[in-house]
């Protein structure tokens, strides 16, 4: 009579990875909640809040170059009104005190930009890689701006001595400065339509868009994913769309490594 042996192949294996996995010191120590990998997975969607510091940026720069100009006028050009100027100023200039003024609203536009490329930041490493390109540039365009006014005022300053031939033409020039600086206005207000579209549409990462159009086509809108490098397109570009996309992916491929870690240890602990 012929013994059949039970196979113990499958058994030894499954002992094996059950013996690896009680060794391995990772499991030895408190396990991450469910409920904070679920949520970190599947992030809800975060609103930026640097909608409202633009407009009110933009306010706040109207309101200087419109002040400026009142001041120079009144206590710069029209001479009756300099002895009380000088009172009310307490012996300053009036192109003294529109340059400290600028320097401030300069430095408020440098504190801006931080704290819009923070919040960017934030959302490029949530996915959002596309929104993020397309604002780098207009976020940081009124720093530019107001910092190469900053240059000219300068020059105008130093020229001064060899303006004094023409009456009040430092004060025309400083004006006319401040008025080609109003041309970041636009840039904040472009800005905050687009972060107000952008919370309002509340879209999801592009890796989730590009699965969802691979798994969806449609004729009338056809995707186009830059995944490769196409004749005509900027080899710069893709690579770094590349490397945004690897690293969003690598993050959350961690989180779902976690995710899978703290199950395996659920089930063998019960």
């Amino acid at each position: 009579m012929d013994s059949k042996e039970p196979p113990t192949h499958t058994n030894n294996s499954s002992m094996e990875i059950t013996q690896s996995l009680d060794e391995d010191p990772l499991t030895d120590g408190p396990l991450i909640s469910p409920d904070i990998l679920d949520s970190a997975i599947k992030k809800e969607f975060q609103k930026l809040p640097t909608f409202w510091a633009a407009l009110l940026l933009s306010i706040i720069h109207v309101a200087f170059v419109c002040l400026s100009v009142v001041l120079a006028v009144y206590c710069s050009i029209l001479q009756s009104n300099r002895t009380k100027c000088s009172d009310y100023l307490r012996g300053l200039q009036s192109h003294t005190v529109i340059v400290f003024a600028k320097v401030c609203l300069w430095l408020l536009l440098i504190a801006f930009e931080r704290f819009v490329q923070r919040h960017h930041s934030g959302a490029r490493s949530r996915g959002y890689l596309r929104f993020y390109r397309a604002t780098r540039n207009l976020k940081s365009l009124p720093v530019f701006i107001h910092s190469a006014g900053n240059a000219a005022v300068l020059m105008v300053l130093s020229t001064q001595p060899l303006l004094a031939g023409v009456k009040n033409l430092s004060v025309y020039l400083l004006l006319g400065v401040l008025g080609l600086e109003l041309l970041s206005v636009p840039c904040l207000l472009l800005y905050s339509v687009r972060v107000q579209n952008f919370n309002r549409e509340r879209p999801e990462p592009d890796v989730n868009q590009e699965e969802r159009s691979h798994g969806y086509p449609s004729n009338a809108h056809p995707h186009c994913t830059e995944t490769g490098f196409r004749d005509g397109s900027n080899l710069e570009d893709v690579v770094e769309k590349q490397a945004d996309l690897i690293e969003y992916l690598k993050q959350h491929n961690s989180l779902l490594s976690k995710r899978i870690l703290s199950l395996t240890c659920q089930q063998m602990r019960e």
